[in-house]
């Protein structure tokens, strides 16, 4: 079956539309599930037809559907339900997917996972995504042999650029831009108050890196306590402390930066709560940098004179640093890829060849068991048979045998089809060769 993409990243749409489109975590399960009966269903003329394979891939910067399917159509229906199921106009969405099949989804993939195609070139947290979206479908039942070998191999490549190549020791982090733009406002990191919402994997980098400024004062707001304390535990030599996320409005005031990253689907952090917070500041300013997405910060927060917000997509000019060093790295991780997309591909057309090869070898083979037949048939009921009967026997057995086999070929060759008779001369020309 057919390997496919269709998704959209920070390249090909806004954040806006990007947010209105992502899945939560807790919801990826049931909308694979959603998805392959609705795929199925729109494949149904096809009895015969596997259910189609899938896993969603869903973060800050894209969301992707990566699917092993019958053709190009039921690509399409994907993108049609992903519109419907997030309430989005299909024509509004189409322009920002991409559509890829075959050799191109095989070079998407393995791209994505080695970093290449990422806001921030070599980041090392896409390829656990893409592990977490394979798992999330192992549960949901939603993948099978090819998809998994396909993602199998992209973690393998991953690795091979990762070990080969400096793709991503010269890259800037989110966590390191949202550093650097707090430090554009407040010039003594040292005394600063910083408040991180949500505990989650993204906040395990964001938390090394603000760590490492020795801020007055780090505190985890999250839903779970216990992630919070969690996350903290590395960093005990900080000044540091947690809170619920219901406690929020009564102590946002408190914090001169906040960096969010949640699976919320709604803001967590309203207009009235930022308001009312500066106004407890007597407006001292505030930095807000927001790596969710959905976003967990207001949109209309960032009309606010003394808020500084930052969405993701607001940070992608500080992450273009080193630029030189990381194209040159580019380069080198491209040229691997190629080497393994080209590499899948002749595999891919084995494993495509192997049932053609399987019915060939055992039409040939009923071919000779029932010549065999035919012969000792033909020796039944005589007790004594010469050596010329036996040889004339086997001549006849053989002529037959060979007749069979290469009645279809040389048809084939006598075609008036042009290409059936290219084909059929190829395969022959190649045989012959192969015994001389």
């Amino acid at each position: 079956m057919p390997l496919f993409v269709a998704g959209l990243n920070h390249t090909t749409a806004p954040l806006a539309l990007r947010e209105r489109i992502s899945f939560a975590p807790t919801e990826l399960t049931h909308a694979l599930l959603a998805l392959q009966t609705e795929l199925a269903a729109h494949a149904a003329q096809d009895e015969s037809a596997r259910p189609p394979q899938l896993t969603v891939l869903s973060t800050c910067n894209r969301m992707e559907v990566y699917g092993v399917l019958a053709d190009a159509s039921q690509l399409d229906a994907a993108v049609r339900w992903v519109a419907a199921y997030h309430e989005v106009a299909y024509e509004d969405l189409a322009p920002h997917m991409y559509q890829l099949a075959d050799q191109a989804a095989v070079q998407h993939a393995f791209s994505v996972a080695s970093g290449m195609d990422s806001m921030v070139l070599g980041e090392p947290q896409i390829l656990g995504q893409m592990k977490q979206a394979m798992r999330i479908a192992q549960d949901a039942g939603t993948i099978d042999t090819a998809l998994q070998q396909w993602f199998e191999k992209t973690f393998t490549v991953a690795k091979d650029v990762r070990t080969n190549t400096a793709i991503g020791e010269h890259s800037v982090s989110m966590a390191a831009a949202a550093v650097k733009l707090a430090k554009r406002v407040f010039d003594d990191f040292a005394k600063l108050k910083i408040l991180l919402v949500g505990a989650g994997e993204m906040m395990d980098v964001v938390i090394a890196h603000i760590a490492g400024q020795t801020p007055a004062r780090l505190t985890v707001a999250n839903r779970s306590l216990e992630k919070a304390h969690a996350l903290l535990a590395p960093y005990a030599h900080l000044n540091t402390d947690v809170l619920r996320l219901s406690e929020l409005p009564d102590h946002l005031a408190q914090f001169d930066v906040v960096i969010t990253c949640t699976a919320s689907t709604l803001p967590i952090i309203g207009l009235g709560m930022v308001e009312q917070a500066l106004k407890s500041r007597r407006y001292r300013p505030m930095v807000m940098v927001d790596l969710g997405v959905p976003r967990d910060i207001e949109a209309a927060v960032a009309k606010l004179s003394d808020a500084y917000v930052y969405s993701v997509d607001d940070l992608s000019s500080i992450v273009q640093h080193n630029s030189a060093q990381r194209e040159a790295a580019l380069a080198d991780a491209q040229r691997i890829v190629d080497v393994h997309v080209k590499a899948f591909d002749v595999q891919q057309a084995r494993r495509a060849w192997t049932p053609h090869v399987h019915s060939l070898r055992t039409r040939m083979d009923g071919i000779r068991v029932a010549e065999i037949e035919r012969a000792l048939n033909g020796l039944k009921g005589r007790e004594h048979v010469s050596a010329v009967e036996v040889e004339r026997l086997m001549t006849q057995m053989s002529a037959r045998f060979m007749n069979k086999v290469l009645h279809q070929p040389t048809l084939g060759i006598q075609s008036h089809d042009d290409d059936v008779r290219h084909a059929w001369q190829v395969v022959t020309r190649d045989w012959l060769q192969s015994e001389e």
